[in-house]
């Protein structure tokens, strides 16, 4: 699908989707669960029912209704499955199934579409393997297809955190293995992600014990998990695209459903927004953002990587540079997120500068043209929303990658005042 997005002056109220990295969080644990869990109100998306697939495939019952999905769990004994698990395009999912797997007692073989199979798994594999599990890649190159045995028994093991996605799959399925493990971390990036996975597991009585610094986490073996009832919260990584989309076409949105209290990393837009001089605040339990001009700054963006397309469209709009750092592992998701960002903006006239870990921009605005979206729905909506404030349209292409987080995108944005047009 190809999409065509133009000047628009936003104006409105809006509810954000449920959280992606909660909503997969609830299926992997409701599965482990003793008993029968309710999420609710949970992200129904092409990321999540990968996760509902995954833990089908590994024995657990789940029924997903409009606002409720209901699920029977597995007591953290999951069953060889009856054929390969395919994630789609889920690398959280692909992680995270991997220590799901990791207590089998038997083979799993676990894979994805094609940008899943570029994406590695080399130090959770290694992990694994440390703690008794066989985790091999197929290629013998770390990507998928991988294939698990377990059980996992336990043990000292250390995995660099070059993802967080690694760590919390470890911290979810060592619970359930056979002895108690340690965990030793390196390199954590994304640390807020791996929070989140922390308060799941106290929800559900899991005993862990973290270091401040989360580079070392012990973790009792042989426990049982409780099951649980439990709304998602709304997605701060979805509600990036509709706060810089409200910032940028100076109208005012009102957005509801986020708990300014969570433990979401891209929780920290809203203040970065703010220091770059955006008009954003909170009434009556919504987000209350007001567009109107912001200029560059230095960011971080170590904890919220998901969150570098979207900023380096802002970044053309503010005045002065904006430097997006720290950030290597934005070259391991969907795409290399920093080198496309790079290409396309480039092509719709922006003055940008690829580092290694990161961007530099030079603020100006956007010509608009055409631009490649990479089926990665992150970098789709950031130049979908470029447009709506560009001299000219832009036209993406790949744009029903958008509903692999966000199936709502389109509609939600047109009812806001959007002029986004689609063609076949």
């Amino acid at each position: 699908m190809i999409v065509t997005s133009e000047k628009s002056h936003l104006d409105g109220a809006a509810a954000v989707p449920a959280s992606k990295s909660h909503t997969i969080r609830a299926v992997i644990l409701g599965a482990l669960a003793d008993g029968e869990s309710a999420i609710e109100m949970p992200l129904d998306s092409f990321d999540t029912r990968s996760a509902v697939a995954a833990v089908r495939a590994l024995g657990a019952g789940i029924e997903t209704g409009n606002n409720v999905w209901l699920m029977k769990g597995i007591a953290g004994r999951p069953k060889i499955p009856d054929n390969i698990i395919d994630v789609g395009n889920s690398g959280t999912t692909l992680y995270m199934i991997m220590g799901t797997a990791s207590l089998v007692d038997g083979i799993t073989v676990i894979t994805g579409d094609e940008q899943i199979r570029r994406r590695t798994a080399s130090h959770l594999i290694d992990a694994l393997n440390m703690l008794g599990a066989e985790a091999v890649s197929t290629r013998r190159n770390g990507l998928a297809p991988v294939l698990i045995k377990g059980p996992l028994k336990g043990g000292n093991t250390s995995v660099a955190g070059v993802t967080s996605q690694y760590v919390s799959s470890l911290l979810m399925a060592c619970p359930f293995g056979g002895g108690d493990s340690e965990i030793t971390v390196t390199a954590l990036n994304e640390r807020p992600y791996v929070h989140m996975t922390l308060d799941w597991l106290k929800l559900v009585g899991i005993d862990v014990k973290a270091s401040a610094d989360l580079s070392r986490i012990f973790v009792l073996g042989s426990q049982t998990s409780r099951p649980f009832s439990r709304r998602i919260p709304g997605d701060f990584s979805s509600a990036t695209f509709l706060v810089c989309a409200a910032v940028l076409s100076g109208g005012t949105v009102s957005l509801a459903g986020l708990d300014m209290n969570d433990s979401q990393g891209d929780k920290a837009v809203v203040d970065i927004l703010r220091s770059m001089g955006a008009d954003i605040s909170v009434h009556d339990g919504s987000l209350v953002v007001r567009g109107g001009p912001i200029r560059g700054a230095e960011i971080d963006m170590n904890a919220i990587p998901d969150a570098i397309p979207m900023l380096s469209v802002i970044a053309c709009f503010a005045s002065g540079t904006t430097v997006l750092g720290n950030v290597p592992q934005a070259r391991l998701k969907e795409t290399d997120r920093i080198g496309v960002m790079a290409r396309e903006l480039a092509k719709l006239g922006a003055d940008v500068k690829e580092l290694p870990d990161g961007l530099v921009i030079r603020g100006g605005g956007l010509r608009g043209g055409n631009v490649h979206g990479h089926g990665d729905h992150r970098v789709v909506m950031a130049m979908t929303i470029a447009g709506f404030a560009s001299d000219n349209p832009v036209k993406v292409d790949t744009a029903e990658a958008a509903g692999v987080t966000f199936p709502g995108f389109w509609d939600t944005m047109r009812s806001l005042g959007a002029h986004i047009t689609e063609e076949s």
